[in-house]
């Protein structure tokens, strides 16, 4: 947030510089009225803006993630210290809000009961407020602010009339109530106070201009101002003559701004426009495929989607190397890449940790059918890693640090030991899981100590009966989790739980 808001008040810092150095003396007001208010918006939006450069991404080999074994690790916790300077800051920024917007909503009413409270003169499309205080002659919306004794007496210039009724009339109103608006939540910005006031002061050139236009004399015309510049009281969101900004006003009645000049700086502008776009957005990288991983994902999604639907054969570790490669691709990769494949819905959790390397079930499809599809796994990789502990704080204390280092070495043996008894496992098991009488004799005894339960074909079967089953066959397919040893003369793929 912090951050947004200081690109935001920097773009439009440097919009505001430019208008006051290159357009705010310039007599092209309708011009600078469309400027001053596009760049509250372009400045909302440039920091808003990313652009991503994609990069071919350099695969690396991660340690397996299980879902389904959990390992402890020592959490290391800092000690949490109440940090109360956030709070101070947005208890200032709400008070600011609340008093910016008290103000706003106390001087809003007061115009409505001006309204209501005094007699009222409709004039074309403009209505005339008559108040019996001396004030100068103001705008909002439309209606228009007199001395009820002046108005009544014609005492008032005609050019102030027109004047007032070109506020009215343009809706100058608007974009005032836009910038107290902007003030109310950006109380702290002083850019947004310095604007308001631009946006005020170039609708004053922009009534100046429609009552020369309109064939008033400058010289009678500037007289009336000073006449009228003065500090009577006025309504604070009402258009009305000032004093202080009556020399500009002089000085850019005299001004002439050919078109010429009016498009050498409109060119000027789309530099500053780019830099900021450079300096305010955000840049990020993201990883695209290579060509190889796109030819490896267009050959996998050609092999799934050439499959028939029923009795599709589906390997799990392809389906989430399809998922990574299509992630991985840009839009434009994946618009010329092969449609991504339609997968059955994975097959329900198992029910145990036991390991198995296929497993058939039946799903029903849009259509109502009975869908029978063969989903085939990875072994060991599939339901058996460490995940690693937990990131270290980063107001973590010296000690923490070398108690999370230690955490860290311990993790990495525990890794080494876990691949190192799959690695022997695998050694012993088959591809098909099967495993040969010896060892598989040695495993049953091992998890007869251990006191597992045994199971032939899915009926129980004492450690011993297990014994004498192996010894009896030359070759036997087993199952087994820390608690549960499954003996089967069926191949695996065959439903086992």
């Amino acid at each position: 947030m912090l951050d947004y808001l200081l690109k935001s008040g920097g773009c439009l810092l440097v919009f505001y510089l430019f208008y006051v150095l290159f357009l705010e003396k310039e007599n092209m007001h309708v011009y600078k009225r469309i400027y001053l208010l596009s760049i509250i918006v372009v400045s909302f939006i440039i920091p808003l803006v990313t652009f991503t450069n994609y990069v071919e991404v350099v695969e690396q080999i991660q340690p397996m993630i299980a879902t389904d074994v959990v390992t402890e690790f020592p959490i290391i916790t800092a000690t949490e210290q109440q940090n109360y300077l956030p709070i101070i800051l947005w208890s200032i920024y709400s008070l600011g809000v609340l008093l910016f917007g008290l103000k706003f909503i106390k001087n809003s009413l007061e115009i409505v009961n001006k309204i209501k409270s005094n007699p009222k003169e409709k004039k074309g499309e403009t209505t005339s407020v008559l108040l019996n205080e001396d004030i100068v002659p103001h705008t909002f919306f439309n209606f228009i602010f007199y001395n009820e004794k002046k108005y009544t007496t014609h005492q008032i210039p005609n050019e102030v009339v027109l004047h007032e009724e070109t506020h009215a009339r343009q809706k100058h109103s608007i974009d005032v109530l836009l910038l107290e608006f902007l003030k109310v939540v950006f109380w702290f910005n002083p850019i947004v106070h310095l604007l308001n006031k631009a946006v005020k002061l170039n609708h004053e050139f922009l009534a100046d201009q429609a009552v020369l236009n309109g064939g008033a004399n400058t010289k009678i015309y500037q007289q009336t101002l000073l006449a009228y510049s003065s500090n009577a009281s006025q309504l604070p969101l009402a258009h009305a003559i000032n004093y202080s900004s009556i020399k500009k006003r002089f000085t850019v009645m005299k001004t002439h701004t050919s078109k010429k000049k009016i498009w050498i700086r409109s060119f000027v502008l789309l530099p500053v426009v780019a830099l900021l776009l450079f300096s305010f957005s955000t840049a990020v990288q993201q990883e695209k495929a290579t060509p190889q991983q796109v030819i490896e994902y267009n050959t996998l999604a050609k092999k799934y989607n050439e499959q028939p639907k029923k009795g599709m054969v589906v390997k799990l570790k392809e389906v989430n190397r399809i998922e990574y490669l299509y992630k991985l691709m840009t839009p434009f990769q994946r618009n010329k890449a092969v449609k991504y494949p339609n997968f059955p819905p994975p097959p329900p959790a198992p029910k145990t940790t036991m390991r198995v390397t296929k497993g058939f079930y039946s799903f029903k499809n849009d259509n109502g059918e009975e869908v029978k599809v063969e989903w085939q796994y990875d072994g060991h990789k599939d339901f058996i890693a460490i995940p690693p502990p937990p990131p270290i704080p980063e107001n973590a204390t010296e000690s923490e640090k070398a108690a999370y280092a230690k955490t860290i070495e311990k993790y990495k043996q525990k890794i080494a030991t876990e691949k190192r008894v799959l690695d022997e496992l695998d050694k012993k098991i088959s591809d098909d899981r099967s495993v040969e009488s010896a060892s598989g004799l040695e495993l049953v005894k091992i998890k007869a100590k251990e006191g597992a339960k045994f199971y032939f074909d899915k009926k129980a079967i004492t450690p011993s009966e297990a014994i004498s089953i192996i010894e009896n066959n030359s070759k036997i397919n087993l199952l087994f989790s820390k608690s549960t040893v499954h003996l089967s003369t069926n191949p695996i793929g065959s439903k086992v739980k």
